[in-house]
């Protein structure tokens, strides 16, 4: 599992029958910061996946991948590699709130 922000949505009106109604996003997954750890940073990379919760753009998912992503009811027969499992509220390290979504929503 890995943490990643809602950036945009995919629209793709050819797909396999399989993903008829199924949401697509784009995430940017996140890493705690590696010399303060006090804040999240971006890996600079991007994902597509699928959206079984209701995500909007610039909130913090938590994102499952692999052939784990096919492990929840909502996804067990579809040709995925990564899904939105969560919606993060808070990120703690160490006792101290790193992430809020209070903050990122103010």
């Amino acid at each position: 599992m890995f943490l990643a922000r809602v950036t945009g949505s995919v629209v793709a009106t050819q797909k396999v029958a399989s993903m008829t109604g199924h949401k697509l996003l784009t995430v940017e997954p996140y890493r705690v910061d590696e010399k303060e750890r006090n804040r999240l940073v971006s890996t600079g990379r991007t994902f597509v996946v699928v959206d079984t919760l209701g995500a909007g753009v610039g909130e913090m998912v938590l994102i499952c991948q692999g052939s784990s992503a096919r492990l929840t009811p909502e996804t067990e027969k579809l040709p995925i590699d990564a899904v939105v499992i969560g919606l993060v509220d808070t990120v703690d390290i160490g006792g101290r709130v790193i992430f809020s979504n209070r903050e990122a929503t103010a």
